[in-house]
């Protein structure tokens, strides 16, 4: 099932994509007991928000070997962890902006778990269970800022750095789904979640045993090889198999600071 958080005149709503069809919720989806109220609007008449709100984003790092190689990092024993700001979200038909256009700031399309229940040092056998869906999320990072930093946080942090959406879908088999990135029409990433080096439910153990996690917070997983360097003008389009696509285009934000 497809879940989304939308507007209508300015008010906002959840509610269950079908077809091009949104059928409102009476509540957040992430809360108990959330039923449809009848009322239905066509997709083209809403404009999709981000579907969730995360109090916390957590990345995770060269998760796919092809990727790691190409970065030249050695291969994680362990989930690779760091924190992303999530004033860093935007949705689904929103600009990505450029704040430097003289770094390397770089597209990765990732697959992103969203948490339905707290979780707080679950165990890999039981990690699924507290998953509500998936997403789908653009990691745009600054290379020059990793570089000189030495970790993640600035790197990936900046408004408009992670689109997020445009959907949560619950029925989706999270290590086994085709992951694609196009660049103005032209496939950059493609894969297969079968490649995670560490896959979701591992993953959940690993970032549970260190903090507690809420509904609505994200993991965005890794991506993998074919990373690249955006520009102003560029159309970006990711697309998740079972979950949809994301598109966002990309501006110069130097003249906005």
């Amino acid at each position: 099932m497809k879940y989304v958080r939308f507007s209508r005149n300015e008010e906002v709503f959840y509610g269950v994509l079908e077809g091009e069809t949104i059928k409102q919720l009476d509540r957040d989806f992430l809360t108990e007991n959330a039923q449809l109220t009848g009322a239905e609007y066509p997709l083209a008449e809403a404009k999709l928000l981000t579907p969730v709100n995360p109090g916390q984003v957590v990345g995770i790092g060269l998760n796919y070997v092809l990727h790691a190689k190409e970065m030249g990092k050695a291969i994680p024993e362990e989930p690779m962890m760091f924190m992303v700001s999530p004033s860093s979200i935007i949705a689904h038909g929103e600009d990505i902006v450029l704040p430097n256009l003289e770094h390397a700031i770089e597209f990765e399309v990732e697959l992103a778990v969203v948490i339905g229940k707290q979780a707080k040092k679950v165990n890999k056998a039981e990690a699924l269970d507290y998953v509500f869906g998936y997403t789908i999320c653009n990691d745009v990072s600054d290379r020059n800022l990793q570089a000189k930093d030495g970790q993640y946080t600035r790197a990936k942090s900046y408004a408009t750095f992670k689109p997020l959406g445009p959907v949560v879908e619950t029925e989706l088999n999270p290590n086994q789904v085709d992951i694609q990135l196009t660049l103005n029409g032209e496939v950059k990433q493609h894969s297969n979640t079968d490649d995670l080096i560490h896959d979701v439910a591992s993953i959940i153990e690993t970032v549970t045993d260190v903090m507690t996690l809420n509904p609505g917070d994200i993991i965005i997983t890794g991506t993998p090889s074919g990373v690249g360097p955006l520009k102003p003008g560029d159309k970006v389009e990711l697309a998740i198999e079972g979950i949809g696509k994301l598109v966002n285009g990309v501006v110069d934000g130097t003249n906005h600071r």
